[in-house]
């Protein structure tokens, strides 16, 4: 096995931070180009690339909306906690060959708590305003998420055993032959469904969608309505990289560095996401939660049993 570079706190937070923000600032500024051209009106390149900034100012500038009696504390933490839990989960991933912050044993069981847990930061973003649409927005949320977190813990799992170990980097280093995405065809989508899920991106934006007037963001602005979009993008840029890492082979990869593989790999799967918010039709909570365990979760256990006899 490839060895692992123990970093030291400071620069294993830098180093978090650093992807985390670069990562979110990019997933915005695609999101910003590709609204242009799917409505047929691209934006200059300037203005596209300064767009992070420029909202971010306006965010800063507008004044904070407080409801009547909400739950001050738990708004508060809501974006905080979503954004820490996006850190821990990235923190398991392996970046490049052997540079990892917390390449533990069991990185595939830290990165499902983090996202379990990430349910309740999403649940708590719509109970703290005490107003209807967020708390609807919240309830929805609870409701679909179970149906696809149990795809996350299969899929996951079933990229794990041709490794046999729980390690994101032994996962990696377990497709020099072969990707996972090729033994496993099913895995990787499944997963960016998980994915879409966890950022309610897309079809699956169950908490922030305009038919409920904003749902879970509709009492959000100021700081807190930008610290929830940054937090937003960066649990999107977290699991892009688990999906380069799990299923596309990390950081391997012929002429370039580990790195720059890795770099590019993740930036593949952010698109597909982030397209997906512009391109698919958001889906109704209804008809998720029915094709979820109808279809989606038997495909589930299909590239399970798959992965155990391609294993023995």
């Amino acid at each position: 096995m490839t060895d692992v570079t123990h970093l030291d706190p400071l620069t294993a937070t830098a180093l978090i931070a650093a992807v985390l923000l670069v990562g979110a600032y990019l997933v915005v500024v695609t999101d910003r180009a590709l609204f242009g051209v799917v409505a047929g009106a691209p934006r200059p390149l300037r203005a596209v690339l300064t767009a992070p900034a420029r909202e971010a100012v306006l965010l800063l500038r507008r004044q904070p909306v407080t409801t009547e009696a909400p739950d001050t504390i738990t708004w508060v933490l809501a974006p905080a906690a979503y954004l820490g839990l996006a850190a821990a989960a990235l923190a398991v991933v392996p970046l490049a060959p052997g540079v990892a912050v917390a390449d533990v044993r069991t990185g595939i069981v830290v990165f499902g708590a983090a996202e379990a847990l990430a349910i309740v930061a999403i649940f708590l973003h719509g109970w703290s305003p005490n107003a209807p649409f967020p708390l609807i927005a919240g309830y929805n949320f609870v409701g679909v998420a179970l149906s696809y977190e149990l795809l996350s813990m299969f899929v996951l799992i079933a990229a794990a055993l041709p490794a046999e170990s729980l390690s994101l980097g032994a996962i990696v280093e377990s497709q020099q032959g072969l990707w996972n995405v090729v033994r496993q065809p099913l895995g990787l989508p499944l997963f960016l469904i998980v994915a879409l899920g966890v950022t309610f991106s897309g079809p699956l934006d169950i908490v922030d969608s305009a038919d409920m007037a904003g749902g879970g963001a509709a009492e959000d602005s100021g700081v807190h309505h930008l610290l929830w979009s940054v937090a937003r993008a960066a649990m999107l840029v977290t699991f892009a990289a688990a999906a380069a890492a799990v299923f596309l082979g990390g950081w391997l990869g012929p002429l370039l560095p580990g790195a720059a593989w890795m770099a590019l790999k993740t930036a593949t799967v952010a698109f597909v996401l982030i397209a997906a918010r512009h391109l698919v039709a958001r889906v109704s909570p209804e008809r998720f939660v029915r094709v979820a365990w109808t279809v989606l979760l038997p495909l589930a256990f299909l590239d399970l049993a798959i992965a155990g006899v391609t294993s023995l």
